[in-house]
């Protein structure tokens, strides 16, 4: 296990160039396996999540060369289907949630898959529901082993259909998505997600010759076809990275550029920063933070205290939250931070208090956030990440706090932020790495 060893109070000054998004990336690499043509992905980001994808995939059978630097080509032309029963595909597949978009691909060409109960984040339940009940209506039949933990799903045959999704789940409607283009039939995907990673795995199908109509909306309309063929396909910026990056700016007082950051795919990103008090300024598609000695939060316009809380896509990312909460901390104002999609999500706030923050956990998904206006600095402390987006909220406090900071359990931190204690120091932080 790794820790980081942070010397707080340094300004950053800077360029920095977000990674490729790791939530489109697990998609995309998954799509791989509907086609026994050559796939060439762009933009591939060096993180341990989807290291561990690209390693699980080798072991499956599929052919994986790196051409160059975050670039790779997939050939899935000989699927070891058998290796999917045996323990070692257990043990890795049950520690990579996003691994469980493989299962939509494998049932549209193969007709079976078969997956361990999956792992991942310590952020309360994240149900599996929506993937098998859309899995269930195109004609395949699930079956769970409790004792094992083990998903089998079959289907000697399927069939486009009509479907009515329960939740707008991104992984959900990707692994549908998934199944449904080498389906016979018309299948409707109603109240599907449509976050941009849905929309690229989406315009990445249509390339290979899936016809999907509705891309970007909440009806996709998918025309079965019975096979499809290679492609090119770039994953674009990280906008969660994108998130973080403004937030540790203004947090920290930097100066600080954020290069070639898919401005049309921030959708309320930088709106909501802005609300924050944050000041940013788009320069084509750059976003540079100057520095703020101060930054206020904005009311309603009644005058009562500002909400920032989660939606499904045009709204809020979940995802960016943890990054909300910890940069209010030390803005003028309060704020109330509503993370509705996951109940575990706001217990790392203990820590945050630790430093000298002034939170009030309302319940498992609501926090109010006092600001400290920069009055009192956060102070070091020793902290351990439960998880990715917590663990880089941590990480931004300790940056700005006073004294040395310590975050164990920083693999939780790499498996979706690739280097980022290198990117970090380079523009001025002191992050060391310990084993």
């Amino acid at each position: 296990m790794s820790s980081f060893v942070i010397e707080g109070g340094h300004r950053l000054q800077g360029e920095i160039i977000p990674q490729g998004a790791k939530n489109e990336a697990l998609q995309v690499i998954c799509a791989t396996l509907l086609t026994s043509d050559e796939v060439v992905l762009k933009n591939i980001p060096d993180i341990l999540d989807v290291n561990n994808l690209i390693e699980l995939l080798t072991k499956m059978g599929v052919e994986v060369k790196k051409l160059a630097k975050e670039e790779y080509s997939f050939k899935a032309g000989n699927i070891d289907i058998e290796f999917l029963q045996t323990k070692e595909f257990s043990k890795r597949a049950s520690s990579l949630r996003g691994s469980v978009m493989i299962i939509g691909p494998l049932l549209a060409r193969f007709g079976k898959a078969y997956f361990p109960k999956p792992g991942g984040d310590k952020i309360g339940r994240r149900r599996l529901d929506t993937h098998f009940v859309g899995f269930e209506t195109l004609g395949a039949q699930f079956k769970y082993d409790s004792k094992d933990l083990f998903y089998t799903v079959r289907a000697d045959s399927m069939k486009g259909t009509y479907m009515l999704l329960d939740e707008a789940s991104v992984t959900g409607t990707s692994n549908i998505l998934m199944a449904a283009v080498l389906t016979p039939g018309q299948t409707t995907i109603y109240n599907a997600a449509c976050e941009p990673y849905v929309q690229q795995l989406s315009r990445m199908l249509i390339s290979m010759g899936a016809k999907i109509e509705g891309v970007g909306s909440n009806l996709l309309i998918v025309n079965g076809v019975s096979s499809l063929a290679g492609c090119t396909h770039t994953i674009l910026p990280d906008m969660i990275e994108v998130g973080s990056f403004i937030g540790m700016a203004a947090m920290t007082g930097s100066e600080i550029t954020i290069k070639d950051v898919g401005m049309e795919h921030l959708g309320i990103i930088p709106l909501a920063f802005e609300r924050m008090g944050i000041k940013l300024t788009k320069r084509g598609d750059d976003i540079h933070i100057p520095v703020h000695q101060c930054y206020g939060i904005e009311t309603f316009i009644d005058g009562s205290i500002m909400t920032i809380a989660d939606a499904p896509w045009p709204g809020l990312t979940p995802d960016l939250l943890s990054v909300f909460l910890v940069v209010a901390t030390q803005a003028k104002g309060s704020v109330l931070i509503h993370q509705k999609m996951f109940e575990s999500r706001l217990f790392f706030v203990d820590k945050l208090i630790d430093m000298g923050a002034q939170i009030i956990l309302c319940d498992p998904h609501r926090a109010t956030v006092i600001g400290l206006n920069r009055e009192t600095m956060l102070r070091g402390t020793t902290m351990t990440s439960p998880d990715i987006r917590a663990g880089v909220a941590l990480l931004i406090a300790a940056l700005s706090a006073k004294g040395t900071s310590t975050i164990h359990n920083i693999e939780q931190i790499d498996r979706g932020y690739q280097n980022i204690d290198t990117r970090l120091n380079l523009l001025g932080a002191n992050i060391q790495r310990v084993d």
